[in-house]
Parts: structure tokens; C-alpha cells; sequence
């Protein structure tokens, strides 16, 4: 049993590490400063510089912030700091038309892992259509390409090449395209017929690709199997993967980490979509194991819905009777008037970096008048998520994909975004250590600039590792206090800037 005078020194010892570290408890092995209390707290100075939503936000081109000094009653050794940013994800930048010039229509894609990477659309002249009337006859020629063994031949298409697939029949649906630096494309024909052309989104999971489309048009997500992207023949039609109770799908697919098949669909049953660039302010979110059947409904991923009246109108579709007069016997859908008028979202797309989820989207704002690209966020796929910024202009229908290092926002309008990731660029660091117990810094590290980089996560499509902006530490001795310094520079020419969401400084 320990004497008096022992368990008055730990007590003693306990209550000073709780008045030199309120934010830390002396058994902790962290230091973090994450919510608007934290950083209130957490900051002995700054200039040019908000704390605001529990995030530090640089207010010019040139930020400063200087932490508190975190003292203990004996010594530590810190391990690294960690520096994290707003998810809001506004680093995009204009990048012309990504793809073959042909793929028309609104395109998919899939990245495979590194230096194979997959665009699918319709074959034509594509986006930027050009009259070839008056123009000779093309002729083809055999051609090589780095990374392609099989034969190919050229085509009237810049940077863009024939495979044996590329040369079966055209079926009037979907056409997949492939390339090993997202510049030169090798084109392997087919992947769905005419019936499935309202292609929406795509996996790949166990060396298959698995293909969604709507039948009819706004409708049910089904999806075709293929495990031969080569061959330019469609793979297994496994029809209707989703009995959607609501009108409107134009789904996502992504699977979680641990294999499960997440659907974001839109919900038109509270606008009239006719007028709303056919979006919703309302999505369906259903998950399924194996992305063929057995989808359950979960609760919905976004709902910007105004005040519902209890008022019911109507509006026709005109492609339901007509492509699928079996199932669907009217081209008419009814729907809960809401007011005021509604923001609608809708051609839903979805990438995970890291664990955090995006889904990108149709923007159609109220007034119905400047659509573009939008997008919202979350921690968790089984979460709300929440709105982060538009960009671009015209009815998107976008698809979002990771090569080559970089994040490339793929529309079936003539620009497309390139983005280096949600990381913006411009912040330095140094970490301080008190090693005498005086109350001041006795040794600092050198400034260094700290970023956030990303990789293909194996067998996966559309989750995205994320290897955290980091210093080390450990060359730094033992002491008894610690402080950090951060210098924040803007240097984008987009809406993006440095946006600090939290500091963790990690012991050993």
C-alpha cells in the first residue's frame, strides 16, 4: 500500500499536468486542435487570419498562426504533426475536353490502378462535332502504342487508336476507351446495346466491370457484368439490379472498403423535374453485397427539400411508355408541391479519398437559369452529406475519376476540371521544443512545406488512399513543452485557399 505522502505526490503531479494541459490529459498521446474552442484556445497569435466554424481561415495571400505553448509536468517525445484542410474541395482547374473527341454523350469512367484508365460513351463525333462531309476518306494504318500489345490501327481521331475490339459493330450503346496517360486513347468497341444507351455509372470489383443504365430513361438501375473490356461484345445483361419506388435515377455506384455496392439515386417525388433540368433537391441512397440485387434502402444522402404544401402536381416523361410500355403504362409522374422553389441535384457521380465521400452532380439552382458541376461531401457513405461549391457551366452529367496522380471531373460539356486533389497548396511548418522546464522554445525544426498526397487503393475503382500532410519529429529531443508555427500563402488563381481544419501533434 503506498504511504500518504506518495498519494499526495500523485495527486500533486496529476492536478499540475491538468492545469499546464487543460486541452490534454497527461495520459493522452495527442495534442489536437480541431473545433472552433480548440483553436480559440489553442492560438497564443496570428495575422491575416479567421477562426470561423472550427476551421482557421487565412483572410489574405499571406497567413501566420502561432500555437500556445503546450507544456507537461515531465518530458515527452513527440512522434509527427499532422495537418488537415477543409474537404470542401474548390482546387479545380479548366482542362479542355478530357478523353477521345468522339465519346459522345455523357461519359463514365474507371480507373483500374496505375496507367490504366477507362472512359465509356456513346461512339460519334462526340463533343466537339465538327462537319466531315468535305473531308477525303480516311484510311487506316497499323500503329503501335506504348503499353498495347495488341494490334492497332489508326483513326481520323487525334492521339486516338483502333484495337480488334474497337473493329466489331456498333450496337448504338455504350463504347470503352482506354489509356495509360489519359492523352492517347485505344478504342475496344461495345460494352452495352441500344437498349441500354442511358448509361450512368460504373464499377469493377473481382476482374469484372459491372455497367448501370436505366430502363427506361429515369428509371430502375440495371447493369450488365463484363469481364472482357477487350473484346468490344457486351457482357451479361443481369437486368434490373434496383426496383427504384421513385422516379428519377441517373445513379452512382461506389463500393465501401469492405465490398459492399452503395447506389445514389434521385427522388423527383418532391419537384417537378420537367422544369428542373429533370434533378432533384432529394437522393436515395440503397446498398447492396454484390451490386446486383438485394439493394436496401438507407436513409437519404441529400435532402435540400423547401416546406412541402400537400399539394400534388404532375409532369410527363417522354421516354417511359415508349421504351419500357410493359412495365410503365403512363408517361406521367406525380409529385408533393414544395415552396419556396427548390435547388435540384441529380446525374449523381461518387469518389472516396481517404474515407471521405464525394458525390458530384447536376447544379440546378432555383431559377433554373446557370447550371454547372456540384458537389457535396461527408465523413461516411451512410451519413448527410453536405454542400461544398460548383464549377463550370451547362448540364454536366459529370463523372469524376483518379489517374495519373491527379483527379480528372469529366462533363458531356466542352470543359472539363483537373484537379491535383482536395489539398490546396502554399503551407510551411515548424515545431518547437522547450527542453528546460523555462517556458520558452530551446529548439525548432526547419520550416518545411507539408502536403497531402494520394494513390490508387488495390482492387478498387473509386477509393483513393490518402497520405496525410506529415512532419516528423522524432529527430526533435525530449522536453518539456511544445508549440508550432504555420505560415499560410495562397497562391491559386481559383476559389480555393488553404483552409486549416485541424492540428494533431502526436507523442511517443
Amino acid at each position: 500500500m503506498k504511504s500518504r505522502r506518495s498519494l499526495n505526490a500523485s495527486l500533486t503531479a496529476l492536478l499540475l499536468g491538468m492545469v499546464c494541459c487543460p486541452n490534454l490529459a497527461v495520459s493522452d498521446e495527442t495534442w489536437r486542435i480541431e473545433t472552433q474552442e480548440e483553436w480559440t484556445s489553442g492560438l497564443e497569435s496570428s495575422s491575416e487570419l479567421k477562426l470561423k466554424d472550427g476551421q482557421a481561415v487565412p483572410t489574405a495571400k499571406l497567413a501566420t498562426l502561432k500555437s500556445e505553448l503546450k507544456t507537461f509536468p515531465t518530458k515527452r517525445s513527440a512522434k509527427s504533426i499532422v495537418v488537415t484542410q477543409s474537404a470542401d474541395w474548390l482546387n479545380w482547374e479548366p482542362a479542355g475536353n478530357l478523353g477521345p473527341v468522339n465519346l459522345g454523350d455523357a461519359p463514365v469512367m474507371l480507373s483500374l490502378g496505375p496507367d490504366n484508365y477507362w472512359m465509356f460513351g456513346r461512339y460519334g463525333n462526340g463533343r466537339n462535332r465538327k462537319d466531315r462531309s468535305k473531308q477525303a476518306p480516311f484510311q487506316p494504318e497499323p500503329a503501335t502504342l506504348d503499353g498495347f500489345e495488341m494490334p492497332l490501327m489508326t483513326t481520323p481521331f487525334a492521339n486516338q487508336y483502333d484495337a480488334p475490339g474497337g473493329k466489331k459493330k456498333r450496337l448504338g450503346g455504350y463504347h470503352a476507351w482506354q489509356s495509360r496517360d489519359m492523352v492517347h486513347w485505344v478504342h475496344h468497341g461495345p460494352i452495352t446495346e441500344s437498349f441500354a444507351k442511358w448509361m450512368t455509372t460504373a464499377e469493377f470489383a473481382d476482374g469484372k466491370a459491372y455497367f448501370y443504365y436505366d430502363f427506361p430513361n429515369d428509371q430502375d438501375p440495371h447493369v450488365y457484368v463484363d469481364d472482357d473490356l477487350f473484346d468490344g461484345v457486351p457482357g451479361e445483361n443481369k437486368g434490373m439490379a434496383y426496383d427504384d419506388p421513385t422516379h428519377g435515377s441517373d445513379c452512382a455506384i461506389i463500393r465501401d472498403l469492405d465490398g459492399q455496392f452503395h447506389l445514389i439515386l434521385e427522388d423527383w417525388s418532391p419537384i417537378n423535374a420537367q422544369t428542373h433540368a429533370w434533378d432533384s433537391p432529394l437522393a436515395v441512397h440503397a446498398v447492396s453485397p454484390d451490386g446486383l440485387q438485394d439493394f436496401k434502402a438507407l436513409s437519404p444522402p441529400i435532402d435540400e427539400r423547401t416546406k412541402p404544401t400537400g399539394e400534388i402536381g404532375t409532369f410527363k416523361h417522354p421516354h417511359w411508355l415508349k421504351e419500357n410500355p410493359e412495365r410503365f403504362k403512363t408517361n406521367v409522374a406525380k409529385y408533393e408541391i414544395h415552396k419556396p422553389e427548390q435547388n435540384a441535384y441529380g446525374d449523381w457521380a461518387a469518389i472516396s479519398i481517404g474515407g471521405q465521400y464525394y458525390l458530384f452532380c447536376d447544379y440546378d439552382p432555383a431559377d433554373s437559369k446557370s447550371m454547372s458541376v456540384g458537389w457535396f461531401t461527408s465523413k461516411s457513405i451512410d451519413e448527410p452529406f453536405t454542400w461544398c461549391g460548383n464549377i463550370g457551366k451547362g448540364h454536366p452529367d459529370p463523372d469524376i475519376m483518379f489517374a495519373e496522380g491527379k483527379f480528372y471531373l469529366a462533363t458531356q460539356q466542352a470543359m472539363d476540371f483537373v484537379s491535383d486533389g482536395p489539398w490546396v497548396d502554399g503551407v510551411q511548418i515548424r515545431v518547437g521544443v522547450d527542453v528546460d522546464q523555462d517556458q520558452s522554445i530551446d529548439q525548432w525544426t526547419e520550416w518545411t512545406t507539408i502536403k497531402e498526397s494520394y494513390d490508387h487503393v488495390p482492387g478498387f475503382a473509386k477509393q483513393v488512399s490518402r497520405t496525410p500532410a506529415e512532419l516528423d519529429l522524432s529527430r526533435l529531443p525530449e522536453g518539456f513543452g511544445y508549440q508550432f508555427e504555420i505560415k499560410i500563402e495562397d497562391t491559386t488563381e481559383n476559389d480555393s485557399k488553404p483552409v486549416l481544419d485541424s492540428v494533431e501533434l502526436m507523442f511517443d
